[in-house]
């Protein structure tokens, strides 16, 4: 059963002491999901930080108010990102220039400095033809065409050269404690866990959230990506390592236990989707703009389409990695995907 210990968050700026020497801190986000939730560890020789928020004014300013208030005024020594999403990197440069160590996957790492260097006046000609074929709405194509498109580097501060590595299996000491590093994939590759190994304490970032499941996408850079077997594939392995008793932090909503339930309802989730998408495309073919319906059960607006779309296309591709559909080029570019004729 999934219970949650805290029944509200920490406002920004301020920080709920979760367990010894580990405080919780929420940093506001400025979208429907409209937070990430950051973790202070007190070391002996100052504070290690779990992920940063996006490099924003409001994220900066409660930064600036938790470490003369929560933070006691003692130095960050070192960041841990999670992950290469901006919510979760996104200041890791701007502490480092205050003097803090960078720990990150390699993995996570090259992703996020690469794409701070990668910024784009107009969507490119391959990006452009991958919204093609999952068959966006004519209207929404077009102004995406003409419009500058979020860059990184717009929400994470400039990464300088040089970070320290970590990596599956390899064990941590912070806040007191000692850790394992477990990694997680589909959401984000090689996404960092942490698992302490002298308590019933798991950092979980996006990889273990409770109530919302993750966005599963597949983007232009890697088309073909099979994000939701990388996914089901993460919570299996990960399995074994739950407890009902660890008390999970994770990167949004609220602190909770009951990772065995969550494991199971995560793998659930997506697997009555593809039952749902499989009577979809059975009913007649379909781009994958076309699927929302079944994959979401809830009315999909512009500011939401692009995530919608590019886990939808997800879904797809994992069914086409079974072999269970197949799909045809339309005339305007979009795919058309259908079940895959089984041989007599």
């Amino acid at each position: 059963m999934i219970v949650y210990p805290h029944e509200t968050h920490p406002e920004p700026g301020a920080a709920v002491e979760v367990a010894p020497d580990i405080l919780w801190l929420r940093l506001p986000l400025p979208m429907a999901l409209d937070h990430v939730n950051v973790y202070a560890l007190r070391d002996a020789d100052g504070w290690t930080l779990i992920d940063t928020g996006l490099n924003a004014r409001r994220c900066r300013t409660a930064w600036e108010a938790a470490t003369a208030g929560a933070l006691a005024g003692a130095p960050v020594v070192r960041v841990l990102v999670t992950h290469h999403h901006p919510d979760h990197v996104g200041l890791a440069g701007w502490f480092q220039d205050r003097g803090a160590e960078l720990l990150m996957t390699r993995t996570a790492w090259l992703f996020a400095r690469m794409l701070t260097l990668d910024a784009q006046d107009r969507a490119t000609p391959e990006q452009v033809a991958f919204w093609q074929g999952a068959g966006m709405a004519p209207d929404i194509l077009e102004k995406r065409r003409e419009e500058r498109p979020f860059n990184f580097a717009d929400m994470v501060a400039p990464m300088p050269l040089g970070f320290t590595r970590i990596d599956e299996g390899q064990r941590l000491r912070l806040g007191g404690r000692d850790w394992i590093v477990r990694l997680g994939h589909g959401h984000a590759p090689d996404h960092a866990t942490l698992w302490c190994e002298d308590g019933d304490l798991v950092i979980g970032g996006d990889q273990l959230l409770p109530s919302i499941s993750p966005n599963l996408g597949v983007y232009a850079t890697e088309p073909m990506a099979d994000p939701v077997a990388d996914w089901i594939g993460a919570c299996l392995k990960l399995r074994p390592h739950a407890t009902e008793a660890q008390l999970v932090l994770p990167g949004h909503k609220l602190p909770f236990t009951g990772l065995p339930d969550r494991l199971r309802q995560m793998i659930e989730n997506h697997e009555s989707a593809l039952d749902r998408l499989r009577a979809h495309l059975a009913e007649a073919p379909r781009t994958a703009a076309e699927c929302f319906a079944p994959l979401f059960r809830r009315r999909i607006d512009e500011g939401t389409y692009g995530l919608a779309l590019v886990e939808a296309v997800a879904h797809l591709n994992h069914l086409l990695h079974l072999g269970e559909v197949t799909r045809e080029r339309r005339a305007d570019g979009a795919w058309l995907w259908s079940p895959a004729v089984s041989s007599p």
